[in-house]
């Protein structure tokens, strides 16, 4: 019946109908829902019916599972500070639920109400990558965002970060990242520090109010590290309690609303693995490359960052490592796109990381950073891959010139 009504409506949006000015708008919903029938009709085109449309959809669908543990968390963190000793599931899922809900509207309203314009404006179809920048932003910020800071980062995300370099599949940096580095460096008081991470208002009535007594803290683990000063530091939770390693792998600690559960953010990988969707290659060597440098970071230990603050693998169970490895550093229109340069890109998002967190007292998370410069020196990666392949087929074939003159 719908697609029934869609095709009935479409000749008004056609050139020559009486609302051909809004074809960009009705395109957009008509291949969101279906899967286009305008295709080719000749010459070496594959036809596949896994569009663009469809990758973003799965890619969503692999970020759920985060996305549900972050409202669970969110509660949860506010109960706990809160001096609550009972957690009820659904008070808890619900105050999650309507403390991100906004966030997401505002997200979505304000970079697709961008794209939207910008294509009726250029006469284009409307680009679909906005369908997982729009949850990455809530994701990966705050909860305690101000909702008007994620609007105007995100304008200024996707004005000047994409449309202005064509759109969708132009872009050079990561949009939700860049989103993200404006808020810390534009809003820092706002986005790190005790109280950014914790949502500390009752919703409706459910949950409590997190005062911030003393003896209660909502830095997270690695804010907690960047003002330790050695000894035998211990990472506790909001009240004081020691945090187990376990509770990171769970994601049962203070963070960004997404980033925290790494078992949640190993379902999103292996949905993005098995319908090959994202590459294995980067999601490897980033994770190898975090191993490698928490090892040295680790074996040669500072005054400045002691051995025993983190193990090479709590590395990746804390902060955004483990997110940024799955779903930030796997972005296929910024990370490297040869083979080789995947291994490259991906091992030096891992090293980056680790370094601007061990080395670097300014700022106790390297992710989200060690993504953006990699994702700048991408094409230079593929650019020496490729040169460095067609130097040695030439080098082969000039030697099978030689042998057979």
């Amino acid at each position: 019946m719908l697609k029934k009504y869609l095709d009935r409506m479409k000749p008004h949006f056609e050139p020559g109908g009486k609302l051909h000015a809004f074809h960009s708008v009705f395109d957009g919903l008509e291949t969101f829902l279906y899967t286009p029938e305008t295709t080719s009709k000749s010459g070496v085109h594959i036809h596949d019916s896994l569009d663009s449309k469809r990758v973003m959809i799965i890619v969503v669908l692999a970020l759920l599972p985060c996305l549900l543990f972050g409202m669970y968390n969110t509660g949860y963190q506010n109960l706990l500070g809160s001096g609550a000793t009972e957690f009820p599931f659904w008070s808890i899922m619900a105050y999650g639920f309507l403390a991100i809900l906004p966030r997401i509207i505002v997200t979505y309203v304000v970079g697709l109400g961008i794209e939207f314009a910008v294509a009726q404006w250029r006469g284009e179809e409307i680009q679909e990558g906005f369908l997982v920048t729009g949850i990455l932003i809530p994701l990966i910020c705050p909860i305690e965002t101000p909702v008007w800071m994620l609007a105007v980062a995100t304008a200024f995300s996707v004005i000047f970060v994409k449309e202005v370099f064509g759109g969708t599949g132009y872009n050079i940096f990561n949009v939700a990242l860049v989103t993200r580095a404006v808020l810390f460096f534009g809003y820092p008081a706002q986005m790190s520090g005790d109280h950014a991470f914790i949502a500390t208002k009752p919703i409706l009535g459910l949950g409590g109010t997190v005062t911030y007594a003393d003896g209660i803290s909502g830095a997270t683990p690695l804010g907690q590290i960047a003002t330790a000063n050695g000894g035998d530091f211990v990472i506790h939770n909001i009240i004081g309690q020691p945090i187990s390693d376990w509770d990171a792998f769970l994601g049962l600690i203070p963070g960004s609303f997404g980033e925290t559960s790494t078992l949640c953010i190993l379902i999103g990988a292996a949905i993005l693995l098995f319908t090959g969707i994202a590459s294995w290659r980067i999601m490897a060597s980033v994770v190898v490359g975090g191993l490698f440098m928490g090892f040295i970071a680790n074996t040669f230990a500072t005054p400045t960052y002691p051995a025993s603050y983190l193990t090479p693998l709590q590395q990746l169970l804390y902060g955004g490592f483990a997110f940024a490895a799955v779903f930030m550093a796997t972005d296929p229109v910024t990370a490297a796109r040869t083979g080789l340069g995947k291994y490259i890109y991906g091992f030096m998002v891992g090293v980056i990381a680790v370094i601007i967190r061990t080395y670097n007292n300014g700022y106790p998370e390297g992710a989200m950073l060690a993504v953006l410069l990699m994702n700048a020196l991408a094409p230079l990666i593929d650019y020496c891959v490729v040169q460095t392949n067609i130097s040695r087929r030439m080098r082969r074939l000039k030697a099978k010139t030689e042998q057979a003159s």
